[in-house]
């Protein structure tokens, strides 16, 4: 990388925005936050050249605006407020000082449009691909618990906040994280909220995690789930064989939210769409015709 280490942390230290819960940030060797809450959630993620992107197709800008996406998707997920990050970047070594910048300018787009204070972390460089890893702290919001996975109830109704499928056409660098969605169905959903999980892997496998947590199944309506195909799981299937509607269930990289709710969610404000229910046990499918078929958990698992 062209300029060096110290260069860098001092390029990074003035793009460094005020937050008010960053007391002590980029420069020490720890960030210091103030209390926002008795409750501190941590998630991290790593995504790495190759496998979550690649940087022979795609911007660096890009690539670091997904990777802060993703750690702001689990906040969604949980309907917690994203509060600060670190950020570990191993660089190769042929990348110059401004591809560092521009993948780092990416991380600051997404970061700063959900107050989001990046506060440290660290870079190196190796000879081998681009490698990432964000921590994320969060906090919950003043009157609302954090939504885990393990709340599904049988009766509930199961929807999703978009259209699905579309990943491997670049949706997964171009999403944009369900934050602000997250709160508003928590607030007015309150308790008939039970579960929630933001569609990382695929939606057959990441509604199988909801009912492995929560010791229930489910069963998805086919004919409701034509209403979440996106436009580009329909494009993806005429180029491959595969079915629109296995690309929804298995792609993975959505990040839209997966909800289990009592009762109808469709009247408070926020676009959700019903795709089926919680059961008792078993993980299911009603085909169009009618058909009950077992639905296996498929998507993405390293």
């Amino acid at each position: 990388m062209g300029g060096d280490e110290l260069q860098f942390v001092e390029w990074l230290r003035g793009r460094h925005p005020r937050h008010s819960a960053v007391v002590v940030g980029i420069g020490d060797d720890m960030a210091v936050l103030a209390a926002t809450s008795d409750r501190i959630l941590v998630s991290s993620d790593m995504l790495l050249d190759g496998v979550h992107f690649d940087t022979g197709r795609h911007s660096l800008f890009a690539i670091g605006r997904k990777a802060i996406a993703c750690s702001l998707s689990d906040c969604a997920a949980m309907a917690v407020r994203p509060i600060a990050a670190t950020v570990s970047v191993a660089l190769p070594d042929p990348l110059p000082l401004a591809g560092a910048e521009e993948l780092y300018t990416g991380m600051f787009s997404m970061a700063e449009e959900f107050d989001l204070a990046v506060v440290g972390g660290d870079t190196t460089r190796w000879s081998h691909p681009l490698v990432i890893d964000v921590a994320v702290t969060a906090a919950p919001y003043p009157g609302i618990e954090p939504i885990l996975r393990s709340g599904a109830r049988p009766g509930d109704l199961l929807y999703v906040t978009g259209t699905l499928g579309g990943s491997l056409l670049d949706h997964h660098l171009t999403f944009h994280p369900r934050v602000r969605e997250a709160e508003a169905l928590s607030r007015q959903l309150g308790r008939r909220l039970h579960a929630m999980i933001d569609i990382s892997d695929g939606l057959s496998l990441d509604l199988w995690r909801i009912c492995t947590e929560s010791k229930t199944g489910a069963e998805l309506d086919e004919r409701q789930l034509q209403a979440v195909v996106s436009d580009d799981a329909k494009r993806a299937a005429l180029a491959d064989g595969r079915t629109a509607l296995d690309h929804a269930l298995s792609d993975g990289e959505d990040f839209e939210l997966l909800l289990a709710v009592e009762g109808d969610a469709t009247g408070v404000g926020i676009p959700v769409y019903p795709i089926g229910r919680i059961t008792p046990s078993g993980l299911t499918i009603v085909r169009d015709d009618g058909r009950v078929e077992p639905l296996e958990p498929r998507g993405y698992v390293h």
